[in-house]
């Protein structure tokens, strides 16, 4: 069950950490360094991100249990001592007011759970990484889980184009429906997958990085299933919103290498903004996502979230090419 409180904080928490993103990703579009040294600024803004997030949500709820991605032990030696002075300044920066950097420090440090409890929030702070360093497309990923099901999805895409005109958009999955508040906006929007009467009319998305899921095997399913538009390439979790409000039908995450297990704060938040839009996602055996095994997905491989309609068929497929 989730509350109004765990709801709201959730959205703000990732609010947050999107305009503290969005900043750094100015700074560095800009060529201005965020550290003194030559740490990645992406680095400083997951950091960063990931403390914003944790000070939001204690604030609001009092102690929590966190899967993060970052793990303080990273910024504390002395030899990082400009990288955590980085991230101590773009949360001060954020926060509006100076904080000691153990502070953050202790902040990013609660993301350190195993994962393994009934209960326990899941965060990427920055998805999406090259995205980010691009300048484009990269996502804040928050969820709830309870008893291994995600109850809450709270995705944020500074940089998503939206169908009015505007850039970016927060996605809220709960209680039955998911929502986009546009570019800010205070009142939100209900969105829904597309229905594409046949499979010819549906369009893949997929990651720019052919890293990620191999291209050359989605390029073979989308044609044994007859589907002919170009493929909706975009960084990060934002595929999950694509495909939760009709921008594309099926995304593909395809298994690039054996014995390869998810990052459970890779999916959690968008998985469930596609399903509470009316999707459905699965592993590429057809299988549902497990939450219940620590910070990877270890009884599930690869990724298939579709509008629905069509996901058996799109699952037969997969596994006939992947055999």
């Amino acid at each position: 069950m989730v509350t109004d409180l765990e709801r709201n904080a959730a959205l703000h928490a990732v609010r947050s950490a999107a305009t503290l993103c969005s900043a750094a990703q100015g700074r560095l579009v800009a060529g201005e360094t965020l550290t003194k040294g030559d740490d990645s600024p992406v680095t400083v803004a997951d950091f960063a991100a990931q403390a914003v997030v944790v000070e939001a949500l204690t604030d609001r709820l009092g102690s929590i249990e966190l899967v993060g991605e970052e793990d303080p032990a990273d910024l504390a030696s002395d030899d990082q001592a400009s990288l955590r002075d980085g991230v101590t300044a773009l949360v001060s920066t954020q926060l509006g007011h100076d904080v000691a950097a153990g502070q953050v420090l202790d902040w990013i440090g609660v993301g350190g759970s195993d994962g393994r409890s009934d209960r326990y929030w899941t965060l990427d702070p920055i998805d999406g990484t090259k995205g980010f360093l691009r300048g484009d497309q990269y996502a804040i990923a928050l969820a709830l889980i309870e008893d291994g099901e995600v109850v809450l999805g709270v995705l944020g895409c500074p940089n998503l184009p939206n169908p009015d005109g505007s850039t970016g958009a927060v996605f809220v999955a709960s209680g039955g429906e998911a929502v986009a508040y546009p570019a800010g906006a205070t009142d939100p929007v209900r969105v829904g997958v597309a229905e594409p009467a046949t499979l010819a009319e549906a369009r893949f998305c997929e990651s720019v990085e052919s890293g990620h899921s191999s291209h050359d095997d989605a390029a073979e399913i989308a044609s044994r299933l007859g589907i002919v538009a170009e493929p909706y390439r975009i960084d990060s979790q934002c595929k999950y919103a694509a495909v939760a409000r009709g921008d594309a039908s099926i995304y593909l995450r395809l298994p690039t290498r054996p014995g390869y297990r998810e990052k459970i704060w890779d999916h959690a938040a968008g998985k469930f903004v596609v399903e509470q839009a009316g999707g459905v996602v699965t592993d590429v055996d057809g299988a549902p996502l497990d939450f219940r095994h620590g910070r990877r997905l270890e009884e599930n491989r690869g990724i298939v979230a579709t509008d629905g309609r069509f996901h058996d068929r799109v699952i037969e497929v997969v596994r006939d090419v992947l055999a």
